[in-house]
């Protein structure tokens, strides 16, 4: 079928606007250049509440935003950890996305601004999205959120993020989690398979912007083998939480995607795996230009609810 008419659009006006690419040009202005992105335009649901707040991390105070659909108490929640490479992007880009899966599902979100690489490399990002979690764990009853009903999630460098919080929590034996959310995650540092090469270029995402992003992500040699920073090498996935794997046709991280959905179910991690023809990633921030984010997000909302056991 190809890429959607309305993607193909998109990239073009994307092409057409010259912004140099994230190795091209400091990273100041390439943060700036992401104060452009359509989900900025988006208009905003009204939901019971959000809340800003910032929560002591390990290093840094860290900005969070809690999402409450209703003024229902004991609900499930969604911690979630947003993507860019681990080096870019910022909460206001998921606002119109995360309100409406909240309002869907009818749960909890709390997204987290964790800092950023190459400033802060591994291991970071992942220390200050496992302290959300327990910083959630630990004030589940203020917040009025059900204890046994906590998942995590994240697209991207967040998916990537999540995977590993999973493995973590896992380790550390935490309340055992009730979901896992990996949206196009980057799970396998190597990128040794057919997708890279066959949209290595032309929709969106690069290759090359991927395997730059892991250099500032994970500088040192010794990183690459840990897998809280490369999940894809964690010697086993059992006792992870069921996962909700989420993949585009058109992305050079589609065969991550489809790889690591068929290691959790190698290891008898309960698995679902949807894949969007016509498709690019960053998808799901595109509710601006292609009906297909809307139908993600009802499709992630009917997913975690059916691993919940409730219905919305």
């Amino acid at each position: 079928m190809g890429v959607k008419p309305e993607i193909s659009a998109y990239l073009a006006e994307r092409a057409a606007a010259g912004l140099p690419q994230v190795w091209q040009a400091p990273l100041s202005e390439i943060r700036e250049n992401t104060k452009q992105h359509i989900s900025l335009q988006q208009p905003l649901i009204q939901i019971h509440s959000v809340e800003h707040l910032n929560i002591q991390g390990p290093t840094a105070d860290l900005p969070i935003r809690i999402y409450r659909p209703t003024d229902q108490t004991n609900l499930p929640a969604l911690i979630f950890f947003h993507g860019g490479g681990w080096v870019i992007n910022f909460l206001d880009m998921y606002e119109p996305a995360l309100r409406r899966i909240s309002a869907l599902a009818n749960i909890v979100i709390v997204a987290v601004e964790y800092q950023k690489a190459p400033e802060n490399p591994f291991p970071t990002a992942l220390d200050d999205c496992f302290e959300t979690l327990n910083w959630v764990m630990r004030n589940a009853d203020k917040l009025s959120i059900d204890l046994g009903a906590i998942g995590i999630g994240g697209d991207s460098a967040g998916g990537n993020l999540a995977s590993a919080i999973a493995l973590r929590a896992r380790d550390e034996e935490l309340t055992p989690l009730a979901f896992q959310l990996l949206i196009y995650p980057c799970n396998d540092i190597s990128m040794n398979y057919k997708s890279a090469s066959d949209y290595a270029e032309g929709y969106g995402l690069t290759t090359t912007a991927m395997k730059w992003f892991w250099q500032q992500y994970l500088p040192k040699e010794e990183f690459k083998s840990n897998p809280y920073a490369v999940p894809v090498l964690a010697r086993n996935l059992r006792g992870t939480p069921p996962a909700i794997v989420i993949a585009a046709e058109f992305d050079p991280l589609t065969d991550d995607a489809r790889n690591y959905h068929k290691k959790l179910i190698a290891d008898s991690v309960p698995a679902v795996y949807r894949e969007y023809p016509g498709q690019i990633h960053g998808f799901f921030n595109l509710g601006g230009v292609t009906d297909d984010a809307q139908t993600l997000y009802s499709d992630i909302a009917t997913e975690i609810n059916a691993i919940l056991g409730r219905h919305k």
